[in-house]
Parts: C-alpha cells; sequence; structure tokens
C-alpha cells in the first residue's frame, strides 16, 4: 500500500542498491544523519531538514526513527510509479556538473565520495550498462545503473 492510500504492485523492482546509497554509515537503515550525509551532495540545493524529516516520517511505518529496507521498497515502489521524485534527486547528486548525464568523471567522484572504490574499467563498464554513449548516461540510464527495473 502507498502512502497515499493506493494499492501498488512494485513488482520485480531491484532497489537494494539505491538503498545502499543512502544508507550512508552502512548499518542497515536509514536515519536522518544518511540523509543528511546523502544531501550534502547538493551542494546547499539539497533537502532542508524539514524536508528530511518528512521522508523519514512517510517512509517509517513502524515508527523507530529509521526506513528500514522493506520500509523503503513500500515506499519507492510507489514513488517510481507515480514518477520518481526520489529516484530523479539521485540523479542530480551525481550529475555534479548538471549536464543532465551522469558521464564518467560524475560517476567516478560520486563512487568515491560514497565510499565505494571503483576502478575505471568499473565506472566505464556501469555506463555501458546503462546504455550510455561516451558521454555518459541519462535518467533511465542510471536506473539501469542502480538495477531499478520498471517491470
Amino acid at each position: 500500500m502507498c502512502p497515499s492510500g493506493r494499492s501498488e504492485v512494485a513488482g520485480s523492482l531491484k532497489i537494494r542498491p539505491a538503498f545502499q546509497v543512502l544508507d550512508t554509515d552502512r548499518d542497515g537503515k536509514i536515519s536522518l544523519d544518511d540523509l543528511r550525509t546523502f544531501y550534502a551532495g547538493f551542494n546547499g540545493a539539497g533537502a532542508t531538514e524539514e524536508d528530511m524529516g518528512s521522508m523519514i516520517s512517510v517512509a517509517d511505518s513502524n515508527r523507530n526513527g529509521f526506513v528500514e529496507f522493506d520500509e523503503f521498497e513500500q515506499v519507492l515502489g510507489c514513488t517510481i510509479k507515480s514518477g520518481g521524485g526520489f529516484m530523479e534527486d539521485v540523479f542530480r547528486v551525481m550529475d555534479r556538473d548538471g549536464d543532465g548525464k551522469v558521464g564518467f568523471d560524475d560517476l567516478k567522484s560520486y563512487m568515491s565520495w560514497a565510499g565505494l572504490y571503483s576502478s575505471d574499467d568499473d565506472i566505464w563498464a556501469m555506463i555501458r550498462l546503462g546504455g550510455g554513449d561516451g558521454k555518459g548516461v541519462g535518467y533511465d540510464g542510471m536506473l539501469k545503473i542502480l538495477s531499478v527495473e520498471l517491470s
């Protein structure tokens, strides 16, 4: 059930990598501190404290102050089906130069910032996986890289 009250079937969404991007301290749950760290990548144009608190509140169905994977999966499945606002934020963080594509330098920089070592070959393989050209991948390609499938 989506927070809006609409029931949606998430299908075969594979969203674990997106969860791991947000779980910056790798403790298996998304906290307010994790969101602060994530949105720091927006260079001041990210979410406010109130926005981040609302995100946690909407997803935190067991009211423990954190978003566990099953809660994330439920909310993100609804978000993707209705337009993908959250994943668009992830894309904007990764698109450091703001050109509408996540290119080699963007992805390399983001992976390093997230503490995920990736060789140059790994980065190029991810871009190819996303169907990118020599300049990078757009939003749909980034969903492929993160293994977020809409089927």
